[in-house]
């Protein structure tokens, strides 16, 4: 008689079933912060002598530690914490913008083991020379991560535009100039033998998903703000993708009553309103210093903070009807999604501030609902490295599903 070689149907089970509870505690540990095993045992229902397996596994793989704590004012012996550890756990984010390429690695407890970002302009330089610069980044990354004994479970890429995720495409980026674009394919190809797991999501989305671990708001949308405006946003705690996985492209909302034409080849998109290449058509002309590519942006962004600081009349002619563009169009979305936070990235982090009243109230003014439907508008606090953190911690949330398969 053949010999049955499979796992018995009651074994998978019971492995499943730790895995799921293993999973559950490590999900506990980054969402509400140390714990006592008596606390992850009442909140999560599992017994202690299994929490105390749990933990003693989780431990062990390094992804937990256990350390003691002394309340204030208390006597006696401290209590005991089990926290996030992780320290040699990363996952590695990487923004292709239309200015630069980010590479940004983060330890599952979130500190920042690598980071580097180059300028490029993205268009001009063609999608293989970026691949070939990205992969080499990327490369410098895995070396700098072996050498600190640290070890990468994946990667993501994050791209401005309409992307096939399951395909691993770049379908239409046009701040980029880019057209069905394997991106996937070709940076494994360029990183090979290096067997990293490699996904590509739309910047916008992943900013989104950096700003909700950060801020912890359930229902926000997040604006970026480069040569192209997106949105990623967060309904219930959940990154909203659609029925197709294109949520977000709210930059081509048509709201330019000018019809000017916009990079994707129609007129009057929101985008050409509130881009940066608005900001910087409005405020200076076409031979001034803010328009070098050359220069970073950073620095052309504070030249204009600098100048509207000085009273410079077009500087702070230009704020205002972006900020007039940039209410119109946030008070569409929070009529439409009710969000309690909407959160302003990219360049907007570094002169936002002088148009954020002006866009309160333009808000408040045409949202149907009272005090604005309670859309609370803020600055993010995360600026150019949102895509990149995003990318990150969707390619350590891997561990955080399985995580003794993971590491």
């Amino acid at each position: 008689m053949k010999a049955d070689l499979t796992v018995p149907s009651a074994a998978r089970d019971r492995g499943s079933i730790r895995r799921a509870n293993l999973a559950l505690v490590l999900r506990m540990l980054r969402d509400k912060g140390p714990l006592s095993r008596a606390r992850i045992a009442a909140d999560s229902g599992l017994p202690k002598p299994t929490v105390t397996s749990l933990v003693a596994e989780l431990v062990a793989l390094g992804l937990a530690s256990e350390g003691p704590l002394r309340r204030e004012g208390a006597v006696g012996r401290p209590g005991t914490l089990v926290g996030i550890d992780g320290s040699h756990i990363c996952g590695i984010g990487v923004e292709i913008s239309s200015s630069y390429v980010h590479v940004l690695a983060l330890t599952l407890g979130g500190g920042t083991a690598f980071e580097h970002r180059v300028p490029v302009a993205v268009a001009g330089a063609g999608a293989a020379a970026v691949l070939d610069l990205t992969a080499a980044v990327v490369r410098d990354c895995v070396t700098a991560l072996d050498r600190s004994t640290a070890r990468a479970v994946g990667l993501t890429l994050a791209v401005p535009g309409v992307i096939d995720t399951r395909a691993g495409v770049v379908r239409y980026a046009p701040a980029l100039g880019w057209r069905d674009v394997p991106v996937t394919a070709g940076l494994s190809e360029r990183l090979r033998p290096t067997a990293l797991p490699l996904a590509v999501e739309n910047d916008a989305k992943l900013g989104a998903v950096a700003e909700h671990v950060h801020g912890q708001v359930p229902d926000m949308v997040c604006i970026t703000g480069e040569r192209g405006i997106g949105a990623g946003i967060i309904s219930d705690g959940r990154l909203l993708r659609g029925s197709a996985g294109f949520a977000g492209e709210v930059g081509h909302m048509p709201l330019d009553p000018g019809r000017r034409p916009c990079v994707c080849g129609r007129t009057g998109c929101w985008e050409t309103m509130v881009g940066l290449d608005a900001i910087l058509r409005l405020a200076a002309d076409a031979d001034d210093e803010v328009h070098d590519p050359g220069v970073e942006l950073e620095h052309r962004l504070a030249t204009l903070h600098d100048r509207a600081a000085l009273g410079d009349a077009r500087t702070l002619d230009a704020l205002a009807r972006v900020a007039d563009a940039l209410g119109l169009g946030i008070a569409l979305l929070a009529d439409v999604l009710n969000p309690g936070r909407v959160v302003l990235g990219g360049y907007f982090t570094h002169i936002g501030d002088l148009m954020l009243d002006r866009v309160r109230a333009v808000v408040h003014e045409r949202v149907i609902a009272p005090e604005g439907g309670g859309c609370d508008i803020v600055l993010s606090a995360l600026g150019f490295t949102a895509a990149a953190r995003g990318g990150a911690y969707l390619a350590l949330d891997e561990v955080y599903r399985d995580p003794g398969a993971a590491v």
